[in-house]
């Protein structure tokens, strides 16, 4: 019933846009509407807050059935997962009640700072410095690559608090838009999802009360990481929909179009890509709702299955979405079709929240 109810109205208020969006590089103001609208902006904040409560296997369902249409707009949901999620995991009663309640009426977005110029992979060798003043702290720093910065009004920031003690010494910190000193860089120019907007996020002698720390001094590193054995899977799941996107229009495609006489459909080695295409994103999404099961759960295993999903489903989106290019032949390359968008935007599934050699590294540790 999920599945049905987000297809229908991702196909009849977000479809729409898609090419639009993507085409003027603007944010999807009418996807956000219909999802605020359907109360699925935010699915994953608990019902104590006024969200849905959803599980993490109903969050990765919309997720998946957003970016089967546009991919930018999946970033909406999975994005404020992302972000608010620092703030479930580790925040006070306090912030939690200050900060998810207006992300579940809709009223705000939330972003994850993370990344830095030089401190992508390596998050720990971050600059971003917040000093204790009195009962605030005062922050200092660049954030790079921050999706939705500027349309966001929260920020949940990553800082160094102790710089003799690396990944021991970063706390976190919940910062808005508002704050005086937090300003933006000029939006990324993207190969694809062109329509979620990516800049930096500068933070200019930001002072903040000390009660928006987010947890203890010294465990927002901790909890950054933990954020993303949660967090991959969404983007697993975004990977995921974009691939059934690319199945679904190329299926379509090849049966309406004739070659010698007949269906292209109808040839053997038109329907072994489909076969593979198909056999391969199902392989990814039955490892993609284990892991979101596993994550629900707080399984033992998350950080390994986690990273198995998002790795497998990225690498299976980029796959299929080429094929589906290959299927459309020279109408596949030009963007009056669909299937370009999708292959430009599974690109970044395969690099965000880790490249796939980083989380390739990270189940090597993690071996079941």
């Amino acid at each position: 019933m999920l599945r049905d109810a987000v297809r229908s109205l991702a196909e009849a208020k977000i479809a729409p846009y898609a090419a639009a969006v993507d085409e003027e590089a603007r944010f999807p103001q009418e996807a956000l509407e219909a999802l605020v609208a359907n109360d699925l902006h935010a699915v994953h904040v608990p019902e104590e807050y006024g969200g849905a409560g959803a599980d993490a296997l109903a969050t990765v369902i919309v997720i998946e059935e957003v970016a089967r249409v546009c991919a930018s707009s999946s970033l909406i949901p999975a994005v404020n997962k992302l972000g608010s999620l620092p703030v479930i995991l580790s925040g006070s009663e306090e912030l939690k009640k200050k900060y998810m309640t207006p992300l579940a009426k809709g009223d705000a977005m939330f972003s994850y700072c993370l990344s830095e110029p030089d401190a992508g992979s390596d998050a720990a060798g971050m600059k971003t410095k917040a000093v204790r003043d009195g009962d605030t702290y005062v922050l200092n720093g660049v954030k790079r690559w921050i999706t939705n910065a500027g349309v966001s009004e929260y920020y949940t920031v990553m800082a160094v608090t102790d710089p003799t003690k690396r990944s021991k010494g970063i706390s976190a910190f919940v910062v808005e838009k508002s704050d005086e000193g937090v300003s933006f860089g000029a939006p990324e120019k993207k190969l694809g999802i062109k329509g979620s907007p990516t800049r930096e996020v500068y933070l200019d002698n930001v002072r903040i009360p000390a009660d928006r720390m987010i947890g203890e001094e010294g465990t927002g590193f901790a909890t950054a990481m933990k954020t993303l054995d949660h967090t991959r899977i969404t983007i697993a799941a975004q990977a995921l929909g974009i691939a059934q996107g690319a199945l679904d229009y190329a299926k379509g495609y090849v049966r309406e179009r004739k070659q010698f006489g007949k269906p292209i459909a109808d040839f053997q080695g038109i329907q072994f890509m489909l076969a593979d295409m198909a056999m391969k994103i199902e392989a990814a999404r039955q490892l993609t709702y284990a892991a979101a099961a596993k994550s629900e759960r707080g399984d033992g295993d998350l950080t390994f299955q986690g990273a198995a999903a998002k790795c497998f489903a990225s690498d299976v989106a980029m796959e299929v979405t080429t094929d589906a290019v290959q299927l459309l032949g020279g109408y596949g390359y030009t963007r009056d079709y669909p299937v370009e968008r999708m292959m430009r935007d599974a690109k970044i599934t395969q690099i965000y929240e880790g490249t796939n050699q980083v989380q390739r590294i990270v189940m090597a540790r993690n071996l079941p």
